[in-house]
């Protein structure tokens, strides 16, 4: 893990791009942490990272966990029946 100023970031930005494929960066502002630069192995990556950070999509997953919670869900085999179900509707459209 490197810690790098925005400063010195900013100067030579190229350089931290680089070094961010082997480890982390992390930005300070002031002595403080603001960024970090991170390396990516994939575009799956790259989304899970945006999920990870989505507010909305964190707002979704817990009122789906609520609903989960108040129902009490489906079953494994139900959840499957219905997604065969989904798939067979597709495929005759």
């Amino acid at each position: 893990m490197k810690i790098a100023s925005v400063a010195d970031v900013k100067a030579n930005l190229s350089a931290y791009i680089k070094a961010s494929t082997d480890e982390l960066v992390i930005i300070t502002r002031n002595g403080k942490p603001v960024a970090v630069l991170l390396p990516m192995e994939d575009d799956d990556e790259l989304e899970r990272l945006a999920l990870a950070y989505s507010r909305r999509f964190q707002a979704i997953l817990h009122e789906a966990r609520e609903e989960i919670r108040a129902s009490g869900g489906i079953t494994h085999d139900d959840f499957w029946r219905d997604v065969e179900s989904d798939q067979s509707q597709d495929n005759a459209a």
